[in-house]
């Protein structure tokens, strides 16, 4: 019989803003069908992360383990649970990236076949760290994955970084330009935010044929990689702070016509607005951030006299993740992944990763529960 490991040292939030705790939590006794356990190789750490330690989102409750990016091998297996979604090979040992778990059953898995709008979706800032199973997050030793996670075999020539950044950072701009229809050979295309979401839609942008790519953000040394990742023009929003100017540049940009697309990346109170705004006749702002509770009115008006479409995407399914796997590789050559990530820390470090990702001074921060296993257990 495989040994399947009972406790698993992980980085718990017990209160929002304070420091991550480092616990020993149980792990599942018996795997139901479907089910496995996983060893966390890598998880990396995003935007939704920071949010929730901050307290920003209300549907959160402690204690929590963070982190829904993570490359695992496997260590158990329940019962039918020796295939991946493409129906390839699962056992001990086998890496692995997955879906956030569906149901199955309800209007949007089986009438709208929309598994990212299934009415039970289990993200894992949903589980409480204190209740059954106990953890699914990627800030531990190891996980659970519940039975309807679809999951993925990790290919061999994808760097285990890459693999866990896929599950959410990736998956979620590929499925926006998917949602938005794709890009018409030299439109414009502008991009707000350049964080991990905002660069990897600079670099689609680009490599969809885009004629002209404008990222706005910030800090700097960001926008210095959404450059290098295709950006033609980068505003940074520390030195452009006004919201009308940053409209007024990219009508300049653009020979007031304005953009074709606009994705909102960013997430922040005035960017619906700006990009409605920054929409030419006929153009599409597609809402991927979170806007809260402080957003700033959408001047339906303009989208009425422009026919702007306004287009909702949220994250990503399993079909999305696989294509992720497949454009991280295909353009390997093209763009430097790597730029995104820092250098990997361990539990003990967590903490402070993810209060580098809320004030930004990570681009993305990156955990490797193994680093430090032996110090924390003694």
């Amino acid at each position: 019989m495989t040994h399947r490991p009972r406790v698993t040292a992980a980085a718990v939030l017990r209160e929002f803003g304070a420091p991550l705790e480092l616990e020993e939590l149980p792990l599942p006794a018996d795997l139901p069908p479907g089910a496995a356990l996983v060893r966390v190789l890598r998880a990396t750490l995003c935007g939704t992360d920071a949010h929730i330690w901050r307290g920003l989102l209300p549907f959160a409750s402690p204690p929590l383990v963070l982190c829904h990016e993570i490359v695992g091998e496997v260590v158990a297996l329940g019962p039918y649970a020796g295939q991946d979604a493409l129906g390839r090979p699962v056992e001990i040992g086998t890496r692995l990236v997955w879906s956030e778990s569906v149901c199955g059953h309800c209007h949007a898995c089986t009438v709208l076949r929309e598994p990212v709008l299934c009415a039970n979706r289990g993200y894992g800032f949903t589980q409480r760290a204190d209740k059954w199973p106990f953890v699914i997050g990627g800030l531990s030793q190891y996980t659970y994955l519940p039975p309807g996670a679809h999951r993925l075999v990790v290919p061999d020539d994808i760097p285990d970084t890459w693999a866990a950044a896929a599950g959410c950072a990736v998956k979620t701009a590929l499925r926006a330009f998917a949602n938005a229809g794709g890009v018409r050979p030299e439109s414009t295309v502008v991009i707000q935010g350049a964080g991990p979401l905002g660069l990897v839609g600079t670099a689609l942008a680009r490599s969809s044929g885009a004629g002209r790519v404008i990222t706005i953000g910030g800090p700097a040394n960001r926008l210095a990689i959404a450059a290098r990742f295709g950006a033609d023009v980068t505003i940074s929003v520390e030195e452009v702070t006004d919201p009308d100017e940053r409209v007024a540049r990219v009508e300049e940009l653009t020979e007031a016509r304005g953009a074709d697309l606009v994705f909102d990346f960013a997430g922040s109170p005035s960017v619906n607005r700006e990009g409605v705004l920054m929409c030419g006749p006929r153009g599409k702002h597609i809402v991927v951030g979170f806007a809260g509770p402080k957003a700033l009115p959408v001047p339906l008006d303009v989208v009425m006299s422009r026919e702007i479409q306004v287009i909702g995407s949220l994250n990503g399914d399993v079909s999305d993740l696989d294509r992720s796997l497949r454009f991280l590789s295909a353009f390997r050559g093209r763009f430097d992944w790597d730029a995104m990530f820092g250098e990997p820390v361990g539990l003990a470090g967590a903490s402070q990763a993810i209060q580098d990702m809320a004030s930004m001074a990570a681009v993305k921060a990156v955990v490797d529960p193994a680093l430090d296993l032996e110090e924390i257990s003694g």
